[in-house]
């Protein structure tokens, strides 16, 4: 087993453009443990979960712990020699050295309204070639992850040749889990708000109907359900042993493309997903292949253990 500073360096020998990699890896890890820090450190003061000034690009209000996080990672990125920092709370990417080599985008903090009931969040990236220009589909990724802040503070990341785990120590090293990340092909449990169900389009509709069905549906077999709230938490789970997420685009005002952002969000998540053996879609393309037009654009998301994954996208065709 290696921790991630020694994975990192093995990478850094590799090019020059992946010693880059490396050094932005190494400031978002800092970065996730000065997050992780300010987290778990009892600050009445701190009142994480306030709302704090306007809301962000994408009209979500603020809490005080986004904007702390969104500047520890601006500042990490920053001496990390990164070419331009694009954050899910920013409106505009933010030029960080004009000769550096990377774009990284990032949610700092997903999964913030939960904040308040101790629930797992997480911070999301993305490393792409700055040559590529801010819009890039996913395929452009050279490395993705995402840090958990929960009962541990675990790191997933792929560096483009399969999916590592780490879990983060006392003095904020980041320490091999000793596991194999491969998520299983099939699956008998799914994770979706089913309290959207009378908003659904017709194909998600009829799968959840026939997984509700169990054995005596079309599916032939029974399921759980499973569904957080978070997508790191969700996504944590499904990485961990299988399953499938969905947050599909839906009929209500704002959700029309999906809600969940392509390249904050859904890309980093999708690049983990295919390198760990899994299959991501909005319905009917893979997410990885699916060009943006606005840093901002929002996605239909399904991930998760490919055969099951297959089987809803045999719905939506």
């Amino acid at each position: 087993m290696q921790d991630l500073d020694a994975v990192l360096k093995q990478h850094a020998a590799q090019s020059d453009i992946d010693a880059d990699v490396a050094r932005a890896v190494n400031g978002l890890a800092r970065a996730a443990a000065a997050i992780s820090k300010l987290i778990r450190t009892p600050d009445k003061a701190a009142n994480l979960g306030a709302i704090k000034g306007s809301a962000n690009a994408d009209g979500d209000d603020q809490k005080a712990l986004d904007v702390l996080a969104d500047d520890e990672i601006t500042a990490q990125l920053h001496t990390a020699g990164v070419a331009i920092y694009l954050s899910e709370e920013q409106d505009t990417p933010i030029p960080l050295h004009a000769d550096g080599t990377l774009i990284v985008a990032s949610d700092p903090l997903d999964g913030s309204s939960n904040i308040d009931t101790n629930v797992s969040i997480g911070t999301i990236f993305s490393i792409m070639p700055a040559a590529g220009g801010s819009l890039q589909c996913g395929r452009n990724q050279l490395a993705a992850g995402f840090f958990v802040y929960g009962p541990q503070t675990t790191l997933l990341l792929t560096l483009g040749d399969g999916v590592l785990a780490f879990q983060m120590d006392d003095d904020g090293f980041f320490c091999d889990m000793g596991w194999q990340v491969a998520m299983p092909a099939d699956t008998q449990e799914f994770g979706i708000n089913t309290s959207n169900q009378r908003h659904w389009h017709a194909p998600v509709k009829a799968y959840i109907d026939a997984c509700l069905d169990g054995r005596d549906g079309e599916l032939k077999r029974n399921y759980n359900m499973r569904w957080v709230g978070s997508l790191v938490a969700d996504a944590w789970r499904i990485f961990r042993r299988g399953g499938v997420f969905l947050y599909p685009a839906d009929c209500r005002d704002g959700y029309s493309q999906g809600r969940l952002r392509l390249v904050y969000e859904a890309n980093p998540v999708a690049m983990l997903v295919e390198q760990a053996g899994g299959k991501a879609t909005n319905g009917t393309d893979s997410i990885l292949d699916i060009q943006p037009q606005d840093l901002h654009e929002r996605v239909a998301f399904i991930f998760g253990s490919m055969n099951e994954v297959d089987v809803i996208i045999g719905y939506h065709s």
